[in-house]
């Protein structure tokens, strides 16, 4: 029992050993490298470990590249996936570039996967172009009539400004800024919606893919649409603020009116009582007329009579009962 298991033992760890030395030293990948073509040296495969780089990326990289007939360095291929890179992807993207007879280096593809964009991708869409859809964009012709329309962009990748260049969102930036311009630019909204392909043209003459990831085939109007009268709305608004800045005078005037009536009616509460005040003096200048002996009791009397028959006079002609006398 005990020489059985010694001989488990041994087994299991014979086969341990030839599986840590097969990964470390990938025979078998070599071999695959070397009927393939693609010369490589085993012990490069085994620092490659060492290095925390796949062995199979790199190789099978390289065959793909040899095959199709492009010279790849087995450092160059490290050293882009080491920073990070996307290397069967670029690799990918090389043979697609080449077999579409496009200009696409070594360089410019990791440069373009490190910079985060999708080589393989930009080189499908320089082959098939894309159909990118704008959101309803709303403008104005010069008669007041607002027209909303929806555009479909085709473009397809432009490799020399994928690195540096905007993106979607700023063609479509530029493809609404020109729709609106173009809209804006027309006299009235029926030419617009008799020659929707003068919008196509005016926007492609303003080169809107200047400086950005991708080149403009086509700008086609799928679907234009009547909105508001704009023309309108800002009349009937600028006649409601007319109108308000004129109720706004009118109650300022009233109110000034008011302010003067009161002040007119202060002034005349003044006048009475100055009347009053000088009223007043009378008895006074009276008493002291009494007293400097100037006024006789007589004469006071004969006062009294005059004001008594003053006061009967204005009270017959202001009675209304009391018919006047004819003569």
């Amino acid at each position: 029992m005990n020489e059985m298991y010694v001989f488990i033992a041994l087994a299991v760890g014979a086969i341990f050993f030839l599986w840590l030395l097969l990964y470390f030293i990938p025979v078998g990948l070599w071999f695959t490298a070397l009927v393939s073509g693609v010369r490589i040296n085993l012990l490069q495969l085994v620092l490659m470990r060492w290095r925390k780089v796949p062995p199979r990326v790199i190789v099978n990289s390289m065959i793909g590249a040899t095959k199709a007939g492009i010279i790849l360095k087995r450092d160059d291929l490290e050293a882009h996936f080491l920073a990070g890179g996307q290397v069967q992807k670029v690799v990918n993207s090389l043979i697609s570039a080449d077999k579409a007879n496009m200009e696409l280096d070594f360089k410019t593809a990791t440069a373009i996967d490190l910079a985060g964009r999708d080589v393989l991708e930009a080189v499908q869409m320089s082959v098939n172009p894309k159909v990118i859809d704008t959101k309803r964009v709303a403008a104005v012709a010069k008669d007041g009539i607002q027209l909303i329309a929806v555009a479909r962009v085709t473009v397809r990748a432009n490799i020399k400004q994928l690195v540096g260049g905007a993106g979607e969102e700023t063609v479509l930036a530029r493809v609404g800024e020109g729709i609106v311009s173009s809209i804006g630019s027309a006299n009235s909204h029926k030419a617009v919606l008799e020659n929707p392909d003068s919008i196509s043209k005016v926007v492609l003459d303003k080169g809107l893919d200047s400086g950005t990831a991708f080149e403009i085939l086509s700008i086609d109007i799928a679907d234009i649409d009547i909105g508001k009268n704009i023309g309108a709305v800002l009349q009937m608004d600028q006649a409601n603020a007319d109108k308000n800045i004129a109720q706004a005078k009118a109650e300022e005037k009233r109110a000034m009116a008011v302010a003067q009536e009161q002040v007119m009616k202060a002034k005349a509460q003044e006048a009475r009582a100055n009347v009053i005040q000088a009223e007043a003096q009378i008895p006074m200048a009276i008493a002291e007329s009494f007293r400097s002996g100037n006024l006789g009791i007589m004469d006071y009397y004969k006062f009294q009579n005059i004001q008594a028959d003053t006061k009967m006079r204005e009270s017959i002609s202001e009675d209304p009962g009391i018919e006047k006398d004819p003569k």
